[in-house]
């Protein structure tokens, strides 16, 4: 089988994207409009998680009496506990989603530790979900 233009020696392939930081890595993020991968999980985001429900179990069980003592014994800040233990607020469906990895690209763990709504339904429309 012969060809009728010879195969070039080198190919250029231009791929639009950026790195960003997400959760203490790198990420390779597509240019908009342009379909992402499935599921992207957030490890920091989802440790993050499972200790706030941790840390409020452990005061709603009264083994520790005051967030003070379980920062304590946690060995962390009062203040960044109490940051976290604002994760436990969020929405059945905003936890599903950052769990199944289908969180929107800009939703990081540094913008969850911010101010949300206690609302359920003004957390969806501010994290588009």
């Amino acid at each position: 089988m012969t060809r009728g233009t010879p195969i070039p020696e080198t190919v250029t392939l231009h791929v639009p994207f950026r790195i960003v930081k997400r959760g203490g890595r790198k990420e390779m993020q597509l240019a908009s409009g342009e379909s992402a991968p499935r599921a992207r999980f957030d490890n920091t985001m989802i440790k993050a998680i499972a200790r706030a429900f941790r840390w409020q179990r452990l005061l709603d069980s009264g083994e520790f009496a005051t967030i003070a003592d379980l920062a304590a014994h946690e060995r962390i800040a009062a203040p960044y506990l109490t940051r976290l233990l604002r994760l436990t607020q969020l929405s059945p469906e905003i936890v599903e989603a950052i769990l199944e990895g289908r969180q929107p690209p800009d939703l990081t763990l540094e913008s969850l530790r911010a101010q949300f709504p206690t609302d359920w339904n003004s957390q969806r429309a501010l994290l588009r979900l």
